[in-house]
């Protein structure tokens, strides 16, 4: 039987990504990724509701959110999801899932840039 292990965010990330390298050497980034939904009660009053999704990018993907993403920064995400699991300090054991990312897209728009030259149009004494 087939699987899916797919899954698609646009959020807005929750702190600047923290930057790391495993024991071999590897580079992996981890942030986490604020996506709200919004929707009207049955009374017509707005709500929201904000899921927190932990992220981990690797390798260039990993480099690129380094450089590029910051606190606030909206993306569009896809990856799959995986669960870690670790014993706690009593020894219990604890299950922690997170999207490790495959592609990434950001969808913040670029800061308007200072025109080079401005042209003031001024009255000419024409006639139409």
């Amino acid at each position: 039987m087939p699987t899916l292990n797919r899954v698609q965010l646009i959020g807005r990330l929750g702190k600047d990504p923290d930057s790391r390298f495993t024991p071999t050497g590897k580079k992996v980034v981890k942030f986490s990724l604020a996506v709200s939904n919004r929707w009207k009660s049955a009374e017509g009053a707005a709500k929201e509701s904000t899921e927190w999704v932990n992220i981990e990018a690797w390798g260039r993907l990993g480099e690129i959110c380094a450089q590029y993403l910051h606190k606030g920064s909206l993306v569009f995400l896809e990856g799959r999801l995986k669960t870690d699991k670790f014993d706690d300090k009593s020894g219990e054991t604890k299950y922690y899932t997170k999207v490790v990312a495959l592609s990434m897209q950001m969808l913040d728009r670029k800061p308007e840039e200072e025109p080079v030259a401005m042209l003031e149009d001024e009255s000419g004494d024409y006639e139409a």
